[in-house]
């Protein structure tokens, strides 16, 4: 149904997988210094989480990772300066006001369906 929408859910049900490849990268800032580029196969072994998902949500999320140019034939990410002056905390905080908003928009258009089979419904009874 929702691939009839011209718009996706980049965060509703996903904050915890997009923490999971931030932390990711944070922890391997840690490990090097100056900022760390991973490669998707790099983030999946270490989170656990499979490499078409971490792909997906790497692309999905520009506010907080950048795809960096290709280099010798492969393509790595890196977390965005912006993400990166931020704190932890302020990280969670930007998912789960991204994710309220994005929750907030599937109630208003499951309510909007939900009211338009009301009025076609109470248009139809009153003929019967």
């Amino acid at each position: 149904m929702f691939g009839i929408l011209p718009f996706q859910f980049r965060f509703r049900g996903r904050v915890r997988l997009i923490l999971d490849i931030y932390y990711c990268f944070i922890e391997s800032a840690a490990e090097q210094t100056g900022g760390v580029a991973l490669h998707p196969t790099q983030i999946a072994r270490a989170t656990g989480i499979s490499f078409t998902e971490v792909a997906k949500r790497l692309d999905a999320t520009p506010e907080l990772f950048v795809r960096l140019p290709k280099r010798d034939g492969v393509t790595r990410y890196r977390v965005t300066s912006s993400a990166s002056a931020r704190s932890d905390a302020e990280i969670e905080a930007l998912l789960h006001k991204a994710e309220r908003r994005e929750s907030m928009l599937f109630y208003a258009i499951a309510f909007m369906v939900l009211a338009m089979l009301a009025i076609v419904v109470l248009t139809i009874v009153p003929n019967l």
